[in-house]
């Protein structure tokens, strides 16, 4: 445990995690037939309010699977007309998640916060495919095991499924409250242009390792590039990008070490405000894409904006095959949550965490 902004690093209390079974358990999905839906069809009324779940046809077939059921009781007519009041209940079944880690490091515990070393190609929060290989499930798991009443513990930020490192989760209502206040207050100070971290008031930095493509030619760089959402195939609330449009951001990127031979830049980035996949974004937007990204090129943009073909087929529960094209989840690149340090959310002692870095992303010296 590390009790001081001085000390050098974590070391690693505990390592936990139960193996996926292969099946997950399915889910459900309610909805309440209201005022201006009673009157329609079964089918009209999932094809339409759901309709970025699956197509037309998609719906027709598990409705007559016999996956959806109206106040409690199978319903496989798709003509079946809705009456205001009545309870519908769509039941996915059962699907084998892609493949996912299940171990996570502790690096820091106590009564109201726990701060993980989260494996790349683990997801945070239940989303799209992965519903229950997440970060969030290892962490019910666990607080179920102990045999702890209390709440189990509930990550107060995001990484993407393919970066590795630390991961705050909050213990206690008050940590959850106040470290949540830290991260928006981070993300607000960027609307005062003040690229100065130790005067703003801040109570949580970040500093993050990654592997940049190119060779980067100035030590230190600041990015304030806006960062914004269009709509993209495949993700229902779009896909952010490098935008004049969009909402204030701000990075600033150390380089460490060059390597020419390979020609890529070994960096450190600390982030200011958190917007989603920023630093992918960022050092896109510079011409230095992470080495590996599926996603993102030059210019801080998605590598295609064509939308795909779509052939008119769907996944055997009815739902929308996954896109060919690269998605925000998709794994490669190398980025790593290499340290944080933060006011305790409780006492506000200063404390340091580090989670060890992998060895690509590890500069000569470090590795030997």
């Amino acid at each position: 445990m590390s009790s001081s902004a001085e000390n050098e690093g974590s070391p690693i209390l505990e390592t936990f995690g139960v193996e996926w079974p292969d099946f997950n358990g399915g889910l459900t999905y309610a909805d309440t037939v209201k005022p201006n839906i009673s009157g329609s069809t079964l089918i009209n009324f999932y094809s339409t309010k759901h309709s970025t779940s699956a197509p037309f046809q998609g719906w027709l077939q598990r409705i007559q699977n016999g996956q959806i059921t109206i106040d409690g009781q199978i319903e496989t007519n798709p003509d079946t007309i809705l009456r205001e009041g009545s309870e519908l209940v769509y039941h996915r079944i059962p699907w084998k998640e892609p493949d996912a880690p299940y171990l996570l490091d502790v690096l820091y515990e106590d009564n109201h916060l726990v701060a993980l070393n989260k494996p790349s190609g683990l997801q945070v929060l239940p989303g799209g495919l992965f519903q229950q290989r997440t970060v969030l499930t290892q962490l019910q798991w666990r607080g179920g095991k102990s045999g702890d009443q209390e709440p189990h513990p509930v990550p107060v930020h995001r990484l993407g499924r393919g970066t590795s490192g630390i991961l705050l989760c909050a213990k206690s209502k008050l940590a959850k409250t106040r470290l949540s206040a830290y991260f928006a207050h981070g993300t607000a100070v960027v609307h005062e242009k003040n690229t100065n971290t130790e005067r703003n008031g801040r109570k949580i930095s970040k500093l993050y390792r990654a592997l940049a493509t190119g060779i980067i030619e100035k030590d230190e760089v600041v990015i304030s590039q806006p960062i914004g959402a269009m709509r993209y195939a495949g993700v229902a609330k779009g896909l952010y990008m490098a935008s004049s449009s969009g909402k204030p951001a701000l990075s600033k990127v150390k380089v460490l070490e060059r390597d020419v031979q390979r020609n890529r830049s070994l960096v450190q980035v600390e982030i200011q405000s958190g917007r989603p996949h920023q630093i992918r974004i960022h050092l896109s937007f510079i011409g230095h894409p992470l080495a590996g990204d599926p996603l993102y090129a030059s210019g801080g943009v998605p590598i295609s904006f064509d939308s795909e073909p779509v052939d008119g087929s769907h996944e055997k529960d009815g739902g929308y095959q996954r896109p060919m094209r690269p998605l925000p989840g998709d794994c490669g690149y190398f980025l790593h949550a290499h340290q944080a340090v933060l006011h305790h959310p409780t006492t506000d002692e200063v404390i340091q965490i580090t989670a060890p870095l992998p060895y690509m992303l590890q500069s000569q010296e470090e590795a030997y």
